[in-house]
């Protein structure tokens, strides 16, 4: 399967000399020898494209007939584990981890959903399809409902409206739409705004989002936060953010992750390792202008050790 969804603003590059047995004897020697040497284990897994490290997966298995990392820690298994998995299988991965336990985690949902394009989200389900043996709509039905779910399952569909052309006019609409279904009415007609911001363009709701705020006085997202509640106000606002800008909705959830007494190293590894082939590059340079400071150091500060050296290798520099 070829790599899917890089793109020229990631970290992570395909090495040009790729040599998978090279690579497989490298990671033999790292993992089986006495004491794993984490640095040869970090250095490839950092360096090579999802592609590349799947052939590495792959190869190791057949040779060895097994998979061994258990002399890792636990924050770097989890690094090694994401690594390996190229977009669609990370999907799976990351998606089954919603239904682990009670309860549904709605915000590794709403992070994948709000933040991927119809033909990503088609990609994942396909791939969900074939290993699961059933689609995630089918998933969804049975952990999702009310409201929230009628938007996680619009946005699963991956049909959004895909026209690159702007009518500033059917954008007003929309903007008074909004306006009128939260602002201006005693009670809130949420179905409304989960038409609007579920279906249409990407290009349509940037053209809507500023119109809104010459018509209300207000930005939308200020507007959700005051009418909506619960898992469909942080859907709905993810989604605000990610037309706006999808690096700078990421450089936030990793600026979360980190802030505070101790570190949610579940979202960071998933973040870091999600967008370093995609938009890393921008991510960094939107992280340096919300907070004044580098992601490097950001995490050079607040992890340590071998799982550290690996983000800062995803991260890619200190600018």
């Amino acid at each position: 399967m070829s790599d899917l969804w890089p793109g020229e603003r990631g970290t992570i590059k395909a090495k040009a000399d790729f040599n998978v047995s090279e690579d497989v004897a490298a990671l033999r020697k790292a993992i089986e020898g006495i004491g794993t040497t984490e640095k040869t284990l970090i250095d490839i897994l950092t360096h090579r494209s999802s592609s590349q490290k799947q052939a590495i997966s792959k190869a190791y298995e057949e040779t060895t007939k097994r998979v061994n990392l258990c002399s890792l820690s636990d924050t770097l298994l989890n690094v090694c584990v994401f690594c390996v998995h190229i977009f669609p299988s990370f999907f799976i991965l990351t998606f089954m981890q919603c239904f682990q336990g009670a309860g549904t985690d709605t915000n590794i949902l709403i992070e994948i959903l709000a933040s991927r394009t119809n033909k990503q989200i088609k990609e994942m389900s396909a791939a969900f399809a074939e290993v699961i043996k059933k689609t995630p709509m089918q998933e969804l039905k049975t952990e999702v409902s009310g409201d929230f779910g009628k938007a996680i399952l619009l946005l699963a569909e991956g049909a959004r409206d895909e026209s690159t052309n702007v009518n500033a006019d059917k954008a007003k609409e929309d903007a008074k739409a909004l306006y009128q279904a939260g602002e201006k009415r005693l009670g809130t007609d949420e179905s409304k705004f989960i038409e609007i911001l579920c279906k249409r363009s990407i290009p349509h709701l940037r053209q809507t989002i500023l119109e809104y705020k010459n018509i209300s006085g207000k930005t939308l997202q200020k507007s959700i936060e005051k009418e909506i509640s619960g898992d469909l106000e942080e859907l709905l606002v993810a989604i605000v953010k990610c037309v706006m800008s999808t690096p700078a909705y990421f450089a936030e959830k990793i600026y979360k992750s980190m802030k505070g007494a101790g570190t949610d190293e579940n979202t960071l590894t998933r973040v870091m390792v999600s967008r370093g082939e995609i938009d890393m590059l921008d991510i960094r340079a939107e992280f340096k202008k919300l907070y004044q400071r580098s992601l490097y150091k950001e995490i050079s500060s607040d992890v340590s050790g071998s799982y550290g050296d690996c983000l800062k290798m995803i991260c890619g520099g200190e600018d």
